[in-house]
């Protein structure tokens, strides 16, 4: 969730509007945030999450040399460069155009081109069994109101035994305040509370939208997307990492959970 100026309602959100919603406010918010996070995340590297797991140590995905991977709303497309400069055979979609304009920057800044297409997750626009590996940090999935349509469309696209990885917000931050400091310590609304986190402007149109669920009900839309979960990681706060970002910090990191890491295959 991310704290601003904006009027916040806790209110259901449909697929269309939620995806209106994240279109319009990563194109306008791509610049700030690639100025703000670019550095940390790195034009070819592959950072989990806030807390600064990387892939080059935890090695999720296993060997990805000669694997077709796709990339699930990979933003400026710092995880898949990562990814092909390990070998991989990359592709990589995301939902806003100037994420994917900052990622065309990259590719001409450092000379490595990742090809990416503007696709939203509900319909991923690749043939099915097309991919052994899929991935995503952060992306899409905390931003879709049918967690399970998308991740069946994962699956649709993943050949048989094929592996998905991908991290999303750990569900217990959403009962407490998204909060660096000490207030974001105490928990003050349900954990089980499913609501959508919405920010709107005057006219009470969705400028912003993420949607909660708890980890009972990730397991289920995992389960019921014919998927099977193989790990669950919750990784933890690192000594000596000092680095805020938005409600993630050594404070709160070294009590709370800010992120899961899902893993989960494809049956043969």
């Amino acid at each position: 969730m991310t704290a601003g100026p904006a009027p916040v309602a806790r209110r259901a959100l449909g697929d269309q509007a939620s995806a209106r919603a994240s279109r319009h406010w990563w194109d306008a918010a791509a610049d700030d945030y690639q100025a703000e996070h670019g550095g940390f995340l790195r034009d070819d590297g592959f950072v989990w999450c806030p807390e600064g797991l990387d892939e080059a140590d935890a090695r999720l995905l296993g060997e990805v040399r000669g694997r077709r991977v796709l990339e699930i709303g990979c933003g400026a497309g710092q995880c898949g460069r990562w990814l092909t400069g390990q070998g991989a055979e990359v592709a990589a979609f995301d939902l806003s155009h100037r994420q994917l304009q900052h990622s065309r920057r990259i590719d001409e800044e450092i000379g490595v081109r990742l090809p990416v297409v503007q696709a939203d997750a509900g319909r991923i626009p690749f043939a099915g069994e097309s991919f052994d590996l899929a991935c995503s940090a952060f992306g899409a999935l905390p931003f879709v109101a049918d967690a399970r349509a998308v991740l069946a469309e994962v699956r649709r696209v993943l050949r048989p035994g094929g592996l998905l990885v991908f991290s999303v917000s750990h569900p217990i931050r959403w009962a407490f305040p998204d909060d660096p400091g000490p207030r974001g310590l105490t928990a003050d609304r349900s954990y089980f509370d499913r609501s959508p986190y919405v920010e709107q402007d005057e006219n009470g149109e969705p400028t912003y939208v993420e949607h909660h669920r708890t980890l009972g009900d990730w397991v289920a839309a995992i389960a019921g997307a014919g998927l099977v979960l193989t790990s669950l990681l919750e990784p933890e706060w690192p000594v000596g990492h000092d680095r805020e970002w938005g409600g993630w910090s050594p404070l709160r990191g070294r009590l709370l959970p800010g992120t899961a890491i899902f893993s989960c295959r494809r049956g043969l």
